[in-house]
């Protein structure tokens, strides 16, 4: 790229990255850098695309990432940050649309509206001026459109599976625009349907790590058929990528630590050196994070400071069997910390706390490597490291334990500071924190081959027949197998079972939320029974569905009584299938209607939605 090239991408970043802000629709003034300006080639529509990658990045990156409250409102997390009043664990008294919506001491519902209108938005742009640009051929162009479309179809996919109905947008908006209206999510869906179809017939299968190739369209497209309740289509998509020589589980030691025969393939595909290897055929998609690239330095994944349980909790410590305070993770800036447990598992704050359900009970195989000790840490694994007591006390260097000989708990806050966790994953190296590290840079998977496993053994599961859950059994165990675990079969298919190996398998991955309210609304609008033999229907979706069953069915947290040591219990309700809508986001389209979703207030003054879409 010539420097005027690189001088319009660095322009037009800045020009869009300043956008985010609460006014989510609203268009933005005219520059030296605006569109028509800037979009006027091949490099100038690649360069507005790049925005969409980056935003597509920041889903899982900084202090309380957005994909943690995918993760919490599921059976596979909650929120653990026990010493607060405001963050989502009574769900039923903070998620309301006028509440908090966009913190990391509250959630990050709001990010994934605010950001998604801004990602659709920019690739609208793109879409709306595909062809005001010259280019060296038409293939070229149907590439850019093709990944256009890409970025859009996924925020979609999200928002109407966080959200339902939502306002669909197809064009650039050039002027004030207040008079928005709510589409029926069914029309969305097909319409991406078909934007996706055309995608996944021009945009490359060779690409450069970190950008959208024909393999990830066809993985996004299987969700989409999925979602339309289309499994013989999902099965061929989902083939598509299967198939491709290109694509391959990975089952080989590979990367970084390959010569390190304390480790495994599994440690392996989690490196963060070893995520955009060109030798690693998993990776479908994935985002780039660099030290010092990209605009990132002082951020990182801050993975371990989300995910681990705060072991050095010093409001409620963990303590030995005689009553001393047992650990420490405080850095050891003069040499008296002996036994560093930050070091070696990095320093977490419990904020994204896994269940019982994610952490013991879905455990079903003892060969599993990733469950498997050194993959997987286990509190009882960490042992007494406080200074204090050095030569004094007998149990420094001890394994902890959770109860003293009487049976009397010796960690205080059982829900942010005791549970197990997956090391493989979320270990991430932290260099800027080296004494306290919290989770450095990495790349970071968005689709990988071992989730189109998975998605296409779910089409098989939905079709039911003997012989497709036979394929189902034959899916889920190509990615059992590469871990080490044993064969399911086909009597042991159905929708709970694939739940439970997408949790083995894509623990803060997958956006767990988005694929429960996907399924929920399978059940919903096809009236298969669920595999508890409930039936489902759409006529009261927002009271009675499967999302809210299966949380219930799993759960040691919701509505049990639990309460923090602040004084919060757990609750959960039906109607937070769907997130509410932001308050501002109605209240600011005074000229349109958009509708609030069931059981939060507002929701009393909808209308019908939209079930044509206005070119």
């Amino acid at each position: 790229m010539n420097r005027l090239n690189k001088f319009i991408v660095i322009a037009f970043s800045v020009m869009v990255l300043s956008s985010c802000t609460d006014d989510w629709l609203k268009p933005k003034p005219l520059s030296f850098y605006a569109p028509e300006n800037t979009l006027t080639d091949a490099d100038g529509m690649r360069a507005a695309l790049a925005t969409c990658e980056k935003n597509l990045r920041d889903e899982y990156y900084g202090d309380g990432p957005a994909i943690i409250t995918e993760c919490i409102f599921s059976e596979v997390a909650v929120e653990g940050t026990t010493q607060k009043t405001t963050v989502a664990q009574d769900l039923n008294s903070v998620i309301k649309p006028d509440k908090e919506l966009n913190s990391p001491n509250a959630n990050r519902i709001g990010w994934y509206w605010v950001s998604g209108y801004d990602d659709i938005r920019y690739a609208n742009t793109v879409i709306s001026r595909i062809d005001d640009a010259k280019y060296s051929s038409e293939t070229e162009r149907n590439e850019i459109l093709g990944s256009a479309y890409f970025f859009r179809s996924n925020v979609y996919y999200r928002l109407i599976n966080q959200f339902g109905d939502v306002p669909f947008l197809l064009k650039e908006i050039t002027e004030a625009k207040l008079d928005f209206y709510t589409t029926k999510r069914e029309v969305i869906l097909k319409k991406i349907i078909e934007d996706m179809e055309f995608a996944c017939q021009w945009v490359p299968k060779q690409v450069d790590r970190g950008k959208v190739s024909r393999a990830a369209c066809w993985h996004l497209l299987t969700k989409l058929y999925l979602a339309a309740g289309m499994f013989d289509k999902a099965i061929e998509a989902a083939t598509q990528v299967i198939d491709d020589p290109q694509y391959a589980l990975m089952t080989e030691r590979f990367g970084v630590d390959k010569a390190d025969l304390t480790k495994n393939v599994v440690w392996d595909l989690h490196r963060p050196e070893n995520k955009a290897l060109p030798e690693n055929k998993e990776t479908i998609l994935l985002v780039l994070d660099r030290y010092q690239i990209q605009g990132n330095a002082n951020e990182g994944t801050r993975i371990m400071r989300n995910t681990v349980p705060y072991y050095g909790n010093t409001n409620d410590p963990i303590l030995t069997p005689d009553g001393k305070k047992g650990i420490t993770d405080k850095k050891d800036t003069e040499g008296t910390v002996e036994i560093s447990l930050v070091k070696k598992y990095g320093r977490g704050i419990g904020r994204c706390r896994g269940t019982s359900y994610a952490t013991k009970r879905i455990w079903d195989d003892p060969n599993d490597l990733r469950h498997a000790k050194g993959n997987w840490v286990e509190m009882e694994d960490l042992v007494y490291n406080n200074p204090s007591l050095k030569g004094k006390n007998k149990y420094y260097g001890k394994n902890i334990q959770l109860y003293d000989e009487k049976g009397n708990l010796l960690c205080p806050d059982t829900i942010r500071s005791w549970y197990g966790w997956p090391h493989y994953k979320l270990f991430i190296p932290d260099p800027q924190r080296a004494e306290q590290p919290e989770g450095g840079h990495s790349d970071w998977y968005i689709f990988r081959l071992a989730e189109t496993y998975l998605l296409r053994a779910e089409a098989y599961v939905w079709k039911g027949d003997a012989v497709s859950l036979q394929k189902a059994a034959d899916d889920v165990n190509k990615v059992r197998n590469r871990a080490g675990a044993g064969n399911l079969q086909a009597s042991d298919m159905n929708i709970g079972t694939i739940l439970d190996e997408r949790a083995r398998e894509l623990y803060y991955e997958e956006p767990r939320k988005t694929e429960l309210t996907r399924i929920s609304y399978i059940f919903a609008q096809t009236g298969i029974p669920s595999y508890t033999g409930k039936i489902y229907s759409m006529d009261n979706f927002s009271e009675v569905n499967f999302f809210y069953d299966r949380i219930m069915e799993t759960t040691d947290f919701y509505n049990k009584g639990v309460t923090t040591v602040a004084g919060v219990t757990y609750t959960m309700s039906p109607y937070h299938v769907l997130w509410p809508i932001p308050a501002n986001a109605i209240r600011s389209n005074t000229k349109g209607h958009i509708n609030q979703n069931k059981g939060y207030s507002g929701s009393e003054t909808n209308i019908p939605p939209l079930e044509t879409i206005e070119e």
